[in-house]
């Protein structure tokens, strides 16, 4: 069966120009900043004014762990947003920007697919509006004025083996994970060992998606721990006065970016934190700002619901003082397949037991987000090969675990294809039931906080860690950032740290590799197992069938 390509379909939409998706909402024109037709920033000023409305319905997006099989989480959460604007709500998309390094590696997009999209679909996969190299030129401005410090006489006194403030670039590059800098001689500084990260990992990257105002923003800017001196007290980013001059950097980049789907309406994409080695949220900004202009905010969190929901929950809510009223887990009959054992090769072939064999990895994150008093959906995101016994096997699950799950065919059909799903959502979010509460309080120690997600979230059994780990969370503790959330990096491929262990496994050992402080991002990161804050390419990288046509259109891009 031959289906056109997203980007074919993307390519075919037929777009309003900007200043009447912004009219939409309510948006006029003089606070639009547009980028050519299709896309424009709304105006920091614009979004100051909107401070006295009542907020919309905030709905999450989120889903089952990631497979090759594919799970469509974006677009369903684009789908979700039509399908609302359908039954008569006024609904706002709100999703995260793609980075560069996915784009030419594996993952892909961040736009959706099939009838299910966010346009212009190749701006919003390549540069966009420029946010990321806003991000990463200011994380790189901070980077090179702390060893310029150093070079001119170091007079913060500085210790070049405490720096911690790494650079960053939007690529995946595993050359470029531990490297030696300063090169060369006298007039070139002193060599040291550092890295980079992808920009999607970097502090600046949180803070910007954390920050309400640009006057916050350079407050967080300024509280980014860059190293320690010799005496092991902290230096900040404040104290390299670096913070001004990177807040002039992103004075753009910090206002939302709003572009249309594919049936004309509204979405706002601003932001791109992983959620496997960060946050895994769009913006707080554009967030509150949706929700001020909207009945209804669809948004998603990165990942399966044990990163990107915990993290939206416990990070971002819990930041921003966001109550979200329901929740929808994506999930699909060939991801199912996956979890209960089936081969990518074999998942077109009917087999209703290895459904019911994989179904406890979705039957676990239904229970999670319910752990936080979220009440839930199920979306089943429809393939072409899903036969009725398999998507009842699904049905009758989830029933099971006390939710629903609902049939979604936004995929082919736009809209037309999660009406369902859309007034399900509604009766959720307007009953009321929502109780939602972070997973912990503020005042747990920092370790008791990895044990708890790692206990109730990931059904683990123990935490291990070196002693020089937990002294290092006992010291943040005495220096006052105790009471900060944590953000687990770990793998996004299973509840475990080991990406081959799919289905709903218990008892398990998390280990934590290394902890970092994001002071300025109001987090501290834990990195479990394996996992990179610099991807690899694969061996087969996208970027290989990555093309012009003859037309001079961009084809390969997924």
């Amino acid at each position: 069966m031959a289906f056109k390509t997203d980007i074919e379909i993307a390519r075919e939409a037929t777009k309003k120009p900007i200043l009447e998706i912004g009219a939409k909402l309510g948006i006029p024109s003089e606070s639009l900043l547009p980028y050519g037709h299709d896309k424009a920033k709304v105006s920091q000023e614009f979004i100051e004014s909107l401070a006295g409305r009542p907020d919309g319905k905030l709905i999450l997006v989120t889903a089952i762990n990631p497979t090759p099989a594919g799970e469509g989480k974006t677009t369903t959460t684009v789908g979700l947003g039509d399908g609302l604007n359908r039954i008569g709500k006024k609904a706002v998309v709100c999703i995260r920007e793609a980075s560069l390094g996915p784009n030419f590696g594996m993952k892909g997009g961040a736009a959706g697919g099939g009838m299910a999209q966010v346009v212009p679909m190749e701006e919003m996969n390549l540069h966009f509006t420029g946010d990321f190299h806003a991000i990463t030129s200011a994380h790189n401005l901070l980077s090179a004025m702390i060893d310029n410090h150093i070079y001119w006489g170091n007079e913060l006194d500085i210790d070049a083996r405490r720096i911690t403030w790494r650079r960053v670039m939007d690529m995946n590059d595993r050359a470029l994970r531990d490297i030696v800098v300063n090169l060369g001689g006298v007039a070139n500084g002193f060599p040291r060992q550092t890295g980079f990260d992808i920009t999607v990992a970097s502090e600046v990257m949180a803070i910007l998606c954390l920050s309400k105002d640009l006057t916050d923003l350079q407050t967080r800017l300024g509280n980014i721990v860059i190293g320690y001196r010799r005496d092991k007290t902290p230096v900040y980013c404040r104290d390299i006065k670096a913070d001004g001059a990177m807040t002039v950097l992103l004075k753009d980049a910090m206002q939302p970016n709003l572009v249309q789907t594919l049936e004309n309406n509204p979405a706002f994409v601003h932001g791109g934190p992983f959620a496997n080695i960060a946050h895994g949220c769009n913006s707080v900004i554009a967030t509150k700002t949706a929700l001020k202009l909207g009945e209804y905010v669809v948004t998603e969190a990165g990942f399966g619901a044990d990163l990107g929901a915990e993290k939206f929950f416990d990070i971002k809510c819990r930041k921003a003082g966001l109550k979200p009223a329901a929740a929808v887990i994506v999930a699909t009959v060939r991801a199912m397949k996956m979890n209960g054992g089936v081969a990518k090769a074999d998942l077109g072939a009917e087999n209703v037991a290895a459904v019911q064999k994989g179904c406890p990895n979705l039957g676990r994150h239904i229970a999670n987000v319910k752990s936080f008093g979220v009440p839930v959906v199920v979306a089943i995101n429809h393939f072409y090969s899903d036969t009725d016994a398999e998507v009842a096997a699904v049905k009758a699950y989830v029933a099971e675990q006390g939710a629903e799950a609902i049939l979604c065919k936004h995929w082919a059909q736009g809209s037309a294809g999660i009406e369902e799903l859309a007034k399900k959502v509604v009766s959720l979010a307007e009953s009321g039931v929502s109780t939602f509460a972070p997973l912990y309080p503020d005042e747990m120690p920092l370790f008791a906080k990895i044990e708890t997600i790692a206990k109730r979230i990931y059904h683990a059994s123990e935490v291990i860690a070196d002693k020089s780990i937990r002294d290092q969370l006992k010291a943040w503790e005495a220096a006052g950032y105790g009471n900060l959330p944590i953000c687990m990096a770990k793998t996004q491929y299973s509840f475990t740290t080991d990406p081959n262990l799919r289905g709903a496994p218990t008892g398990h050992t998390v280990p934590v590799r290394e902890v970092r402080l994001s002071a300025g991002a109001g987090f501290i990161v834990a990195i479990c197992g394996e996992i990179m804050t610099m991807p690899g390419l694969p061996k087969v990288p996208s970027a290989e069938v990555i093309r012009l046509n003859d037309q001079g259109f961009v084809e390969g891009l997924f």
